[in-house]
């Protein structure tokens, strides 16, 4: 039966070898080196100068990343701050260009 709080008669329910439970060590993921991984990014362009639009292809789907990077050990890698767009959100998003160059000219 379980009860919340202390045991006050030392009812150790756990083997007596002197040792305390120790959980399992996780195993760790194998770490990529930077610069290294399993994607094919394309540059397309720098929208900015820590901003860049990359087609890229990861985990077996290609993708349109539009995404803030940041600079560390003289390398850029990628922030979280960002959008991918599958193919079918990036041809949603294309079809509509002109409504939204539309609504710009009208709020500029």
């Amino acid at each position: 039966m379980w009860f919340r709080g202390k045991r006050k008669d030392g009812d150790d329910h756990a083997s007596d070898d002197g040792e305390g439970h120790v959980p399992p060590k996780k195993a760790s993921k194998p770490s990529a080196a930077v610069g290294s991984d399993d994607s094919d990014d394309i540059v397309i362009c720098d929208i900015s100068k820590n901003r860049r639009v990359s087609v890229r292809n990861w985990n077996g789907k290609i993708w349109v990343d539009i995404r803030e990077f940041y600079i560390k050990d003289g390398k850029p890698l990628p922030g979280k701050k960002g959008i991918s767009l599958s193919v079918d959100q990036w041809n949603v998003l294309r079809d509509h260009v002109a409504e939204i160059d539309k609504a710009l000219a009208e709020n500029t």
